[in-house]
């Protein structure tokens, strides 16, 4: 046998390198997805990769019945089109450490207890009023300027996956580089001054909760992306994956994050829902795993009573809204769950608390039929739509019934286009 190969072999060789060169060269997944084709399934780590495609293919055929939700989607999504980029430098002043690349935000339910003067400009000491937003904490920190960019970000990637529109896409990959990658405005990995409290903390645990509630949604937009979205480049996704990995480094190994984590109400769920989601996106499944299975005794078992209450959201002065809240959190991570292998809608305490009774326990309210027994200072009966959505999808035929006694959300329900829980009604209302 000859040392070298053949010239039809070495041919081959070349093209194959030629083309390995090309994809290098030209890191953006879009040369691999021709004009029209589906993309390929998205490893998202809440959203159900696999379900998404189908529905794209559904939209492709120009199914009626999802015509008006995507129509809702492009509309939300070209409401950002002219808005944006955010950044964490352009605060009015920087976080106490002093380094602008840090993000911060104010604890929203604390207020001045003094008119502010020249030696104490705050109005210090600061007090708690739960429930009541200081309308302060909407200017000079981060809070309002990183929701919008995770909006945005979801929104724009979810609209250029269905519609296959360019524009939705760059403008996706353009806020998040802003945010997360360009050295001149990208966010320090850390949420060291999270829900400061003028003259008494200049970060606190439970200011994670800022990212927690909804960075998940990001992380399934980057999936979106790296399907195939033209001008988010292979320079893109590995600074995204070393940001979210040094973003889990800092949850697990902080101070900060070992103590929320170590939470018992719906910050230490929502804590563990960002910790499963992170560790799936960035390839350790066993924690992932761990996490979730870690939740039904940790979580699920102590939160929930056993007729599906949970007592620690219906002593707040906001009920209605900490109880659909926090089944944001649990839903979010049965959906992760399903990834490892995890069903946590089938779990039941040792009490027989479990997530389908406390989202029935909420069915009455959400459908319409009777009143909020509980202290709520803004109900709004949508909050309840998506978990409801969860618990029917998952086979709870009471939720089923509900679906169509739902009240719309403001600007749609997006359900079938990402069927996972979002928090519907905004706290910074």
């Amino acid at each position: 046998m000859s040392a070298f190969p053949s010239v039809s072999r070495l041919g081959v060789l070349l093209v194959a390198f030629a083309a390995f060169a090309v994809g290098a060269a030209v890191p953006t997944a879009s040369a691999r997805v021709p004009a029209g084709a589906t993309p390929e399934v998205p490893h998202t780590a809440v959203l159900d990769g696999a379900r998404l495609q189908q529905t794209k293919r559904r939209v492709d055929r120009g199914d009626r019945q999802l015509r008006r939700a995507v129509q809702a989607l492009t509309v939300r999504a070209d409401k950002w089109l002219g808005q944006g980029p955010w950044t964490v430098v352009d605060k009015p002043r920087p976080a106490p450490g002093g380094d602008v690349h840090d993000y911060l935000s104010q604890a929203p339910y604390w207020w001045p207890s003094k008119p502010p003067t020249t030696d104490n400009p705050w109005g210090c000491p600061y007090v708690q009023r739960d429930g009541e937003r200081n309308p302060e904490v909407d200017t000079g920190t981060d809070r309002q300027d990183v929701e919008k960019t995770f909006d945005a970000a979801y929104d724009l990637s979810l609209a250029w996956y269905y519609t296959g529109q360019r524009r939705y896409a760059e403008k996706a990959g353009q806020v998040l580089r802003t945010w997360f990658l360009d050295p001149a405005t990208r966010m320090n990995p850390n949420l060291n001054h999270a829900q400061f409290i003028p003259c008494k903390y200049d970060g606190r645990a439970i200011g994670i909760i800022d990212f927690s509630q909804s960075f998940t949604s990001v992380l399934d937009a980057l999936a979106l992306l790296d399907t195939g979205a033209p001008g988010w480049t292979g320079k893109d996704r590995a600074a995204m994956a070393r940001w979210n990995s040094d973003f889990l480094d800092w949850l697990r190994n902080s101070g900060f994050g070992k103590e929320e984590a170590a939470a018992t109400n719906n910050h230490g769920t929502f804590y563990d829902m960002q910790l499963a989601a992170l560790a799936y996106a960035t390839g350790d499944k066993d924690l992932a795993r761990r996490t979730v299975l870690n939740v039904r005794s940790t979580r699920i078992a102590p939160q929930i009573a056993s007729d599906g209450s949970q007592p620690q959201e219906l002593a707040r002065t906001r009920s209605w809204h900490y109880s659909t809240f926090a089944l944001v959190a649990h839903t979010r991570l049965a959906a992760v769950g399903r990834h490892v292998g995890v069903n946590l809608w089938a779990y039941r305490g040792p009490d027989g608390q479990s997530l389908f009774k406390a989202v029935d326990y909420l069915l009455p309210a959400a459908t319409g039929a009777v009143a909020w027994p509980h202290r709520e200072l803004g109900f709004l009966r949508y909050a309840a739509d998506d978990i409801v959505h969860a618990a029917a999808d998952a086979g709870d035929a009471g939720a089923r019934r509900a679906v169509s006694l739902l009240e719309e959300p403001p600007g749609g329900d997006l359900w079938a286009l990402r069927p996972a829980a979002e928090q519907l009604d905004s706290i910074a209302g």
